[in-house]
């Protein structure tokens, strides 16, 4: 089976995280690294193949750090890594996103029929969740989102996916398109073997001309929406101290139902 995985290199959680002066995100000032959300589905590639037999290659877009994306995955097991790199890309949103791994994929497909594209539930930067779809509707294949549990039997692929309220179990023919969540599995760590074997495996650089993409059609120039304004959020207040003096639990009922939590 051949499985390409879509990953993205995001600036990390945990950093001071802010916007260029375009009100781009500043993915310069803070560390980035595999968007966590995206091994939960790198993982998932290599269950399936390591159950069988095929290849796991992974693919990303985006500035030369992006490349730390690709290879984190290959450490933890990938067999390939496909990086596009071009300038126009900077501030592309989900559809021209959508549109570059589309050809990309349809690329990887001319040298060996792609049977599943996996991604995560969503960036960590964006948060969108879009991304999936558009890029199954790109690729005329039929999309299977929000997987909690994944099985691939023959030509079918077989997901479960849980709500709030219930637990569905959705079915489609391959070729498709597969975005899992967080619940599907437990990401491995790169073991040394695993990262030392890292370094021998190709990891091929695209341009959009590779891919036949016109410039145009990606880039912030081309984004369907904008950010017009953004604000610090400000600093959380201190709370409010209650010293129990026999009327603690008044004073707490009478905070929540200012607040109309009761």
């Amino acid at each position: 089976m051949n499985i390409v995985v879509c990953v993205k290199y995001v600036p990390d959680a945990q950093g001071d995280r802010g916007f260029e002066e375009d009100r781009t995100t500043d993915r310069e000032s803070v560390d980035g690294l595999l968007s966590e959300l995206d091994e939960y589905a790198v993982e998932e590639a290599l269950k399936i193949v390591e159950a069988g037999e095929g290849e796991v290659t992974v693919l990303t877009m985006g500035p030369d750090d992006a490349v730390a994306a690709v290879k984190k995955s290959l450490q933890m097991g990938a067999h390939r890594g496909v990086h596009v790199l071009d300038e126009a890309l900077a501030g592309s949103d989900s559809v021209a996103t959508s549109l570059v791994l589309a050809e990309a994929v349809r690329k990887l497909g001319q040298e060996s029929p792609v049977d599943l594209v996996l991604t995560g539930l969503a960036s960590t930067d964006g948060v969108m969740s879009v991304v999936p779809a558009m890029l199954a509707e790109r690729l005329g294949l039929p999309q299977v989102t929000f997987a909690s549990e994944l099985t691939v039997e023959g030509s079918t692929v077989r997901i479960r996916r849980d709500d709030e309220t219930a637990s569905m179990t959705v079915e489609a023919s391959l070729p498709a398109v597969v975005s899992v969540t967080d619940q599907i599995n437990e990401p491995r760590y790169p073991s040394f073997k695993g990262i030392m074997a890292a370094k021998k495996k190709p990891v091929d650089t695209w341009s959009l001309a590779d891919l036949g993409v016109d410039a145009a059609q990606v880039g912030l120039d081309a984004a369907w929406t904008k950010v017009v304004e953004a604000t610090e959020r400000p600093p959380r207040s201190a709370g409010e101290v209650v010293t129990d003096e026999g009327q603690g639990g008044v004073a707490l009922a009478d905070f929540l139902a200012s607040r109309k939590f009761v």
